[in-house]
């Protein structure tokens, strides 16, 4: 897996000002041509996230990156 091969979205700023990111979230999942993954910023663990993009055939990793910020990849489960 390589940068390149992952979307961004940053959500903390979002989440800080008490919005909710999820529909952003999925448009840029819907938006992930085959084989690419997402990158998932967050100023906390998003724990209910993880079973709705298994349902879309993503798996998932998931690191503290510090203040309580997670950094979350999710990739195509088949790469």
């Amino acid at each position: 897996m390589t940068e390149n091969s992952l979307v961004t979205v940053d959500v903390r700023e979002t989440l800080k000002a008490g919005g909710e990111p999820f529909s952003d979230i999925m448009k840029a999942v819907v938006a992930l041509k085959p084989g690419q993954g997402l990158k998932l910023l967050a100023i906390f663990k998003p724990v209910p996230l993880f079973a709705v993009m298994a349902e879309k055939g993503y798996s998932h990793t998931e690191r503290e990156i510090g203040g309580g910020d997670w950094e979350v990849i999710f990739m195509p489960a088949s790469a």
